[in-house]
């Protein structure tokens, strides 16, 4: 058996290797085509010492800044660029090695896959271990690409270096996370909700400790507050990787904390995969009712209670982005203006960087036009809970519940349809829930009126454009269902790039046109008294539908696709 073992590893480890293929080079180009928006981001936007100087100014006497970006180092481009990503790239890795830990052992024990490994000369814990060797590989290879991205785009080897392993060293400690939640709970679903909260809060922490960090003497660069350091994240940007030596220079020693937290979580996950039964987990599942409510006669009902929390989870992020506008805009706008002579000139620079977002013809005040385009933000928020929505429909394929239910009454199209409807009304109450949070933020803006009405708007402005994103996710998962999980997330990526990031990234119009973002309406300010142009997004909305019928046809002449 010992000399087996090796070969039964490699076997496995190239196995992994072979089933991830397309979603591992999707992953890769992703983060390759972010380590080049950076790059043009920091020269196209802020490609001057003296504009960055005034951004971080600005920055610094706004919490709420520091909460979505970091801890500043400094004007150099490099850290600035480090300043704007890192901690968006570390929520980025932390769900896709999270996801990947989950996929490959809690997933694997659901669908039964477990146990017919289990009945070969693999070990039981060899299969964990292949997991393990998988997501470290691909975490250091992301770590490549970022810092070949920093190296390429000027920066000096040894801070390019730094923040790849960085970041390589966040893949790391996350997948040990997704490890051990999956040995805690009883379903994927759980699991993955778990380890998703856990980089949330990992997020959210490393937050506070930024927002509440110390200003130095030189007002571009901060020391973060002590809850930074109990997040794995503020652990990576502790490193400070383009950091001066008159600030403190770069660190290697926070490395260790998080390859000790990687240390430690994976063994715990082999010492309880070496103890549990197969199927079974630490925490208990919750027994359920012996009986169904009334409620749960139908397959929309039945949709919506697996949904509800993801559901509930994607309103809440919602609702407090939107706060986060509503409160941020005046406050943007009062520092803008007393940034005395400069003022003009960082307007002009943020300005152009909100035009991005809001879109090339957008026109209005500076608050309006921040509105606008932090709604775009939320309209991505809204666009993944929806595609997830389809994602889910895939996995009752392929996990046979939705053979069961189609063994009823239900027709296929009707079924295929709830999940459809449950998209829809998922990016409905995201973007509601954001409209709610801006206009509680707005309370005490001046002009109330008039910001509500430009809030809601955008609000309302993303609708259409996630929808075509939901319909084109429906028709993937009817036409090629097997590749419905990583195709849906590619296109949706493609879309946010080319649509919301495009002008940061200097494509051309007839790519940016490609994303159903890039044709959002334009919500004008009410001080231009200019009108709002919801032709194209009535033409998107009459498009989602015909892609949904399309897609709910195709459903209805096709086999069920049980094989993943």
């Amino acid at each position: 058996m010992s000399e087996r073992a090796p070969r039964v590893l490699r076997a496995l480890v190239a196995q992994r290797f072979r089933r991830d293929r397309t979603q591992i080079l999707a992953w890769l180009a992703g983060f390759a085509v972010l380590a080049y928006v950076g790059n043009a981001a920091v020269a196209g936007t802020y490609g001057t010492t003296a504009q960055r100087t005034e951004v971080l100014h600005l920055i610094q006497s706004t919490p709420a800044i520091l909460i979505l970006r970091g801890t500043p180092q400094g004007p150099a481009a490099d850290a600035f660029q480090f300043f704007l990503l890192f901690a968006f790239l570390s929520v980025l890795i932390g769900l896709m090695m999270t996801f990947l830990a989950v996929r490959h052992t809690r997933a694997e024990e659901e669908l039964g896959r477990a146990e017919l490994i289990s009945a070969t000369p693999a070990a039981r814990r060899t299969p964990l271990t292949a997991t393990i060797v998988e997501g470290i590989s691909l975490s250091v290879a992301i770590g490549v690409i970022s810092g070949l991205g920093y190296f390429w785009g000027g920066a000096e080897v040894t801070g390019s270096l730094l923040a790849g392993c960085a970041l390589a060293v966040m893949g790391v400690a996350f997948l040990g996370v997704g490890l051990s939640a999956a040995q805690l709970m009883r379903t994927s679903r759980g699991a993955n909700g778990l380890a998703a909260a856990v980089v949330s809060a990992a997020y959210l922490v490393r937050g506070i400790g930024d927002a509440t960090g110390t200003v130095h003497v030189d007002g571009v660069s901060m020391t973060p507050a002590w809850p930074s350091w109990l997040s794995p994240i503020g652990w990576g940007q502790a490193v400070s990787p383009f950091t001066p030596a008159a600030q403190g220079g770069e660190r290697i020693w926070p490395l260790a904390l998080g390859l000790a937290l990687a240390v430690a979580l994976g063994a715990a996950a082999m010492w309880l995969q070496g103890r549990r039964d197969l199927g079974s987990s630490v925490l208990p599942e919750r027994a359920g009712r012996s009986t169904a409510r009334p409620g749960l006669r139908g397959p929309l009902s039945l949709a919506w209670r697996l949904q509800r929390t993801a559901v509930a989870g994607w309103m809440v992020s919602g609702g407090l982005f939107g706060l986060l506008i509503g409160a941020l805009g005046q406050t943007m706008l009062d520092l803008v203006h007393a940034g005395g002579n400069g003022a003009n000139e960082l307007s002009n620079t943020l300005g152009n960087t909100l035009n991005s977002f809001a879109g090339p013809q957008a026109e209005g005040s500076f608050i309006d036009l921040f509105t606008a385009s932090m709604f775009s933000l939320v309209g991505l928020i809204a666009a993944v809970g929806t595609v997830q929505a389809m994602v889910r429909a895939r996995q009752d394929e392929v996990l046979g519940t939705g053979e069961l239910v189609l063994a009823t009454r239900v027709s296929r199209g009707w079924w295929f349809l709830s999940f459809v409807l449950l998209g829809c009304a998922t990016a409905v109450l995201v973007l509601g829930a954001a409209v709610v949070g801006a206009l509680l933020g707005l309370s005490q803006s001046p002009g109330y009126g008039d910001r509500a009405a430009i809030a809601a708007g955008a609000g309302l402005a993303q609708l259409p454009a996630v929808f075509v994103l939901l319909g084109v996710a429906a028709l993937v998962c009817a036409v090629l269902p097997r590749s419905t999980i990583w195709l849906s997330w590619v296109i949706l990526i493609l879309a946010v790039a080319a649509g919301q990031f495009g002008g940061l990234l200097g494509l051309p119009d007839w790519v940016r046109d490609i994303s159903p973002f890039s044709h959002t309406p334009i919500v004008a300010s009410v001080s231009t008294g200019g009108p709002v142009d919801w032709g194209p997004a009535w033409v998107m909305a009459a498009t989602a539908i015909v892609v949904a019928a399309i897609a709910t046809w195709s459903v209805r002449r096709r086999d069920l696709a049980l094989s993943g």
